[in-house]
């Protein structure tokens, strides 16, 4: 696999991203969650609004102008494009932590029914906050972690029925 990205914008524009692109963008960190980029000599202003590592989906802000988007690597590019879909995602059982941070909030308990999709907890990682969604739909067995918890990458957050 290369390192080529092709980048959704507001689920209809498509831009590819490559390695050459990232090393033409001058970008610097102004705060925890905002970035001065500077492209083709012209400014912009950036910041991180709202992240999903599990879905690649993020919601960026460039020069007050808001956008979704989605991230897709070289295996998601092959998997679109050869017309899988992910059947296993359906299966999960447990919801692990995808990085260390700390347990902001929690938006369901056990035995609450939710729908893949729904909000299960926010966890603070790296100064920013990233909602964890439910990968199906099912009924909460456990919630694994308390608010103001801290937990290391691959803890236990929630297990379904």
């Amino acid at each position: 696999m290369d390192n080529q990205f092709r980048v959704v914008v507001n689920g209809s524009m498509e831009i590819e991203i490559t390695k050459e692109t990232v090393l033409g963008t001058d970008v610097v960190k102004t705060a925890p969650q905002t970035y001065h980029i500077i492209k083709d000599n012209t400014s912009y202003h950036g910041a991180l609004v709202q992240a999903d590592f599990n879905e690649k989906k993020y919601r960026v802000k460039i020069n007050n102008n808001t956008y979704e988007v989605v991230l897709l690597d070289s295996l998601d590019q092959l998997i679109k494009k050869m017309g899988f879909a992910l059947a296993s995602s359906k299966n999960i059982s447990v919801v692990d932590a995808p990085m260390p941070g700390l347990i902001l909030d929690i938006h369901v308990s056990k035995g609450q029914t939710v729908r893949e999709n729904d909000p299960l907890l926010i966890l603070e990682a790296m100064k920013m906050e990233n909602i964890i969604t439910s990968p199906r739909d099912g009924v909460i067995k456990e919630v694994a972690v308390k608010k103001g918890e801290a937990v290391d990458k691959k803890h236990l957050l929630i297990s379904f029925e």
